[in-house]
């Protein structure tokens, strides 16, 4: 039976990054925020302590910060005149689990997106034509402009102790900082990470091309850091251990160091961990949302939580889900193109090649998740597209995060695959070769979407969701492209020996890992007939339903989407506090 508890103010189903930034803004005047998290606290757990955090077989091979996939995994097909099948182990993108979600087991690497990415399609349109856009590519605005969030993104670098090399201050390009990023009001709050040996290869060798290199922006900490809270980050010591693991010397900015000890201190916060929410309580007539129903993992015991105003900011999967199961909102259909939950879901286009270097010693365990060097100059539109036969790009750059030895072995093609040679070839070239690797965009089809499967369930006895999804001829082409440049800077880099170049190729394979950068399902923007929520994040049949999380985003940036989805989570903060001041569509 199910007990209905206490009514709250505000609740927010997944206790993540988004969770934590909105909370900040809700409880810092005096609003009730109560958050629903399935995990538990990773504080002073194995996976936070020496020596068991070093452990790559638990955390980095069998992904022991992520989702259990027995418990709930999802299921794919290629067209929807397939049947789909649910992945056993997902690989392609991992989703986290526990107080602070997959923003503790993430690298670190920031960005913030170009200022045209929040109006794409007008700027699509205005360079090249409404006509060169091809119908099944779904691109389209988010309705706010990135001039709205700069404050935002701003707020978020201080709060994260963001490091790097601003590129342009107010309209005025600076020397070694990346000349296409959009426009900010000050440099980063920490000086940029030292490069790298493979850094200081790639910005010869791309120099030498004619390209701008120029740091990556990070969260991992060059210094001791304290931020506007009063939150402290200590010193990143390059251990190659920060994707898939959660930093033992707090050196890595993330919700479990910066937000959630500060939340837990406030009288109006509450976290509620092991409550995994099922369905958001919806009355259809009114158009509201009464409240969450959560299974208390610890107990068994089934409750509904009413609340004034329910937040979705759970991952881009779990957001899609909820209003599917749910019933708000119509399904998206792609044979008609009408509906909206589900469209438009994306990936990431990540390709490369590798180089090795004889007399060069790259020792790339010395290394954090965002040490890398980077160029911009084939990201988004910031080239002519002109007869490509494509849309979108991605920057380049020196991909040495970590030298664990499962799992980051790079060797020259035609080495066998076991035996005494490739036992050598290890020893020759481990400490001598890096990746250069594209990550690159990944934009809206109209037969890549999410649904919920009609066959398979998960242990909770509700549906799957189910990925309709491939690798369209958008980003085959895009990846090729951009691979063929990444493959230039590797011949003018002086190796040894340069890999054959791996675009991208399909169909999508979900035991490849290509990021946890998994966007859309819930996008915002200014038309109800073409988005879920609003350039606020309000839901449109729903006044006091918001949701958050890459799953608002139209289509994905070449750019990792952490820095513009910590600008939209601020900015809604406030956007709450003027709502529950006085409920109205904003």
């Amino acid at each position: 039976m199910v007990k209905t508890l206490k009514s709250r103010t505000v609740v927010i189903c997944g206790g993540g990054f988004t969770a934590g930034l909105i909370s900040r803004q809700l409880t810092a005047q005096g609003i009730d925020v109560l958050v629903l998290e399935r995990g538990g606290d990773h504080t002073g757990a194995a996976e936070a302590r020496l020596p068991n955090q070093r452990d790559e077989l638990r955390w980095d091979v069998h992904a022991g910060l992520v989702q259990d996939w027995s418990v709930e995994t999802y299921s794919l097909r290629h067209a929807s005149s397939e049947h789909a099948l649910p992945v056993r182990r997902m690989e392609a993108f991992l989703p986290g689990e526990g107080m602070g979600g997959a923003a503790n087991h993430w690298n670190g690497q920031t960005w913030r997106w170009a200022e045209y990415d929040p109006m794409l399609r007008t700027r699509l349109e205005a360079r090249y034509g409404k006509k060169a856009i091809p119908p099944e590519l779904m691109v389209q605005d988010w309705g706010v402009t990135y001039f709205e969030l700069e404050p935002y993104h701003a707020l978020w670098e201080k709060l994260f102790g963001i490091s790097g090399k601003a590129g342009n201050i107010r309209g005025q390009i600076q020397p070694g900082g990346n000349p296409f990023e959009a426009p900010r009001q000050d440099e980063y709050p920490q000086p940029p990470l030292p490069p790298t040996e493979a850094g200081l290869i790639f910005s010869k060798a791309a120099e030498s091309l004619g390209h701008k290199p120029f740091p990556m922006a990070a969260a991992n900490s060059p210094n001791a850091y304290t931020n506007p809270d009063g939150m402290q980050l200590g010193q990143c010591q390059f251990c190659g251990h920060c994707e898939r693991f959660i930093c033992e010397a707090n050196a890595k900015a993330s919700p479990e160091v910066l937000l959630y000890p500060m939340l837990l201190k406030r009288p109006k916060f509450e976290l509620r961990l092991h409550s995994h929410v099922t369905r958001v309580d919806y009355d259809r007539k009114a158009k509201r949302a009464r409240g969450v129903r959560y299974v208390d993992l610890l107990s068994g015991e089934e409750y509904l939580q009413p609340a004034d105003v329910v937040i979705l900011a759970s991952f881009t999967m779990s957001n899609t889900k909820h209003l599917l199961v749910s019933g708000i909102g119509k399904p998206y259909d792609p044979k008609t193109g009408s509906g909206v939950v589900g469209k438009n879901f994306c990936h990431q286009t990540m390709s490369g090649v590798n180089v090795h270097f004889r007399d060069r010693w790259i020792n790339p365990f010395l290394a954090s998740g965002a040490s890398q060097t980077c160029i911009d100059e084939f990201n988004g539109d910031n080239f002519d597209h002109s007869g490509l036969g494509f849309f979108g790009g991605g920057y380049i750059y020196s991909n040495t995060t970590s030298g664990r030895p499962i799992t980051r072995r790079l060797l020259p093609p035609g080495t066998p695959q076991w035996g005494s040679k490739w036992k050598q070839a290890n020893a020759d070239w481990y400490a001598h070769s890096f990746n250069i690797y594209v990550h690159g965009s990944w934009y809206p089809h109209r037969e890549n979407y999410l649904d919920l499967d009609p066959t398979y369930q998960d242990a909770y006895g509700q549906p799957l969701v189910r990925m309709t999804f491939d690798i369209r001829e958008n980003e085959l082409r895009m990846s090729e492209y951009l691979t063929g440049k990444a493959a230039e800077i590797a011949r003018a880099s002086g190796a040894t020996i340069v890999g054959t170049p791996s675009p991208r190729k399909g169909p999508y394979d979900a035991r490849v890992y290509q990021t946890t950068h998994v966007t859309g399902g819930t996008v915002m923007g200014a038309d109800p007939h073409t988005s879920v929520v609003s350039p606020h994040l309000q839901h449109w049949d729903a006044e006091n339903l918001f949701v958050v999380g890459a799953s608002v985003y139209p289509f994905n940036a070449g750019y990792n989407p952490t820095g513009p989805l910590g600008a939209l989570s601020l900015r809604l903060g406030d956007d709450l506090v003027r709502y529950v001041q006085r409920p109205q569509m904003l």
